[in-house]
C-alpha cells in the first residue's frame, strides 16, 4: 500500500496566545498584519513536501518540482520522465537524470575478453563508443543491472534528500570487486533544480579510474521534436560567447568522438563552467520550454564528455580519470534542473562553483570543495 506523507516547517501567528481584538487596530495596521501573514504563509507553504512511497519508487512533490527515485528496475538518479517543472509543465525527455554505469579506466580489454562477463566487455571502434580504447574495472552497469536499491530519505527544515549506495559485484581479471558507489540527491525548497553527488570508494588502484554517468541525461526525439537546441559551455568557450547547437545537427547519427566531444587532456585549462543543457519544446505544438541543465560544479573533475546522436542524443560524462590507490575515493557534484535562460544557469553555477562532494544531515546539507 502506498504511503503518503506531507510536512510543513514553521508556524506563524500574532505573537501571543490570543488575537489582538479590542485594541483599536486601524485599517492600515490591519492591512499590514494581513500582508505579513500572506508573506509568511507564502514562504512557509513554499516549503511543503509531499512524499508518496511504493515498493517501486519514492515520488516527491514540491511547489516547484515533482520527481521520482526508483527503488526497483531501472535505478539510480531521478527516474525517466519524472522531473516535472511545475512552472512550465515540461518534463525531462530521456532515460533519467544522473544515471550511473560502470567504474572504468583507459585501455583495451581485448586481451582478456573471453574471461569477462559479457556485460563488462567494452567494444570500441564502434559508432556508439567511438575509437578510444577503454575497459571496465567493475560492474555491473548500475542503472540496468543492479535491479534494486534502498534509498534512504532525509528530511530537513527546508529540503528533502535521498541517499543510495551499491557495491559493485563483478570485476575484471586481477581486480577486486566491491567498490562502493554512493549517490546523494538534495531537493532544496523553493528551487526548480536538485543537487546531487556521485562518489566511489575504490577497492582497486588505477592510473586513471573514472565513473561513467549520464549528465544531465539523454534526449529522446524524432528529428528534434522534443528539443530545439543544446548548450555546451565548453563548446561555447571554444567558439566564443554563448553559442548553442541547433537540433538539426542531431538529425543523423555520429560517433561520440566526431563532434562536440570534450577531453581534459586536450585543453590547456578546464573551462570556467561545465554546463550541458537542452532547450525543451512541446512535440505537439512546438512551444518553447525551459532549459534542462546538468552542471558539473568543478570542471576539472571531468575526464571526458560527449554529446552525440545514436537514435537519441547521448550525453555521457566520465569524471575522475586520475591516479587512485585502493582505499581512496573520488567524487563529483552537480546541479540538475530547469532554468529560463543561459544567464540564469551561469548565475546559479557561479554560486556553487568548485564543489566536488555533497553531505547531508537532518540539520542541513553542504556542498564540499575538492582539490584536483
Amino acid at each position: 500500500m502506498a504511503n503518503l506523507q506531507r510536512w510543513r516547517r514553521g508556524t506563524f501567528g500574532w505573537g501571543g496566545p490570543n488575537p489582538p481584538h479590542g485594541t483599536g487596530c486601524s485599517l492600515a495596521q490591519l492591512s499590514a498584519c494581513l500582508l505579513l501573514a500572506a508573506t509568511l504563509c507564502g514562504s512557509l507553504c513554499g516549503q511543503t513536501f509531499e512524499v508518496l512511497e511504493t515498493a517501486e519508487q519514492i515520488t516527491l512533490t514540491t511547489p516547484h518540482l515533482q520527481a521520482a527515485i526508483r527503488k526497483q528496475g531501472y535505478v539510480s538518479g531521478v527516474a525517466a520522465g519524472s522531473l516535472l517543472d511545475r512552472k512550465s509543465g515540461f518534463r525531462d525527455v530521456g532515460y533519467g537524470l544522473d544515471i550511473v554505469d560502470w567504474i572504468m579506466e583507459p585501455g583495451s580489454d581485448e586481451a582478456y575478453r573471453d574471461e569477462l562477463d559479457e556485460e563488462l566487455i567494452y567494444r570500441f571502434n564502434t559508432p556508439y563508443h567511438g575509437k578510444t580504447p577503454k575497459r571496465s574495472l567493475e560492474g555491473p552497469q548500475i542503472c540496468t543491472q543492479a535491479k534494486r536499491l534502498q534509498p534512504q530519505m532525509i528530511r530537513g527544515k527546508d529540503f528533502a534528500a535521498f541517499v543510495s549506495s551499491y557495491r559493485y559485484q563483478t570485476a575484471a581479471p586481477g581486480k577486486e570487486k566491491g567498490s562502493l558507489w554512493t549517490q546523494t540527491i538534495v531537493f532544496p525548497a523553493g528551487k526548480r533544480y536538485f543537487i546531487s553527488s556521485d562518489r566511489i570508494d575504490a577497492r582497486n588502484s588505477s592510473p586513471a579510474m573514472f565513473l561513467r554517468i549520464d549528465m544531465p541525461g539523454h534526449i529522446k526525439h524524432d528529428r528534434g521534436n522534443t528539443f530545439s537546441e543544446i548548450y555546451l559551455s565548453y563548446h561555447a568557450q571554444q567558439k566564443g560567447g554563448s553559442t548553442t547547437i541547433p537540433a538539426t545537427r542531431f538529425f543523423t547519427s555520429f560517433a561520440p568522438d566526431e563532434h562536440f566531444n570534450y577531453r581534459r587532456d586536450r585543453v590547456a585549462t578546464p573551462p570556467r563552467r561545465f554546463i550541458r543543457a537542452y532547450r525543451l519544446r512541446d512535440p505537439q505544438t512546438g512551444k518553447q520550454g525551459p532549459w534542462l541543465a546538468g552542471m558539473t560544479l568543478d570542471p576539472s573533475v571531468v575526464h571526458e564528455a560527449w554529446c552525440h546522436q545514436r537514435g537519441y542524443v547521448c550525453m555521457i560524462e566520465e569524471f575522475g580519470g586520475r591516479p587512485i590507490e585502493a582505499g581512496e575515493s573520488f567524487s563529483a557534484a552537480f546541479i540538475v534542473g530547469y532554468f529560463d535562460s543561459i544567464a540564469e544557469m551561469h548565475e546559479v553555477y557561479d554560486k556553487h562553483r568548485g564543489a566536488t562532494g555533497l553531505t547531508v544531515k537532518p540539520e542541513g546539507w553542504t556542498l564540499t570543495p575538492g582539490s584536483p
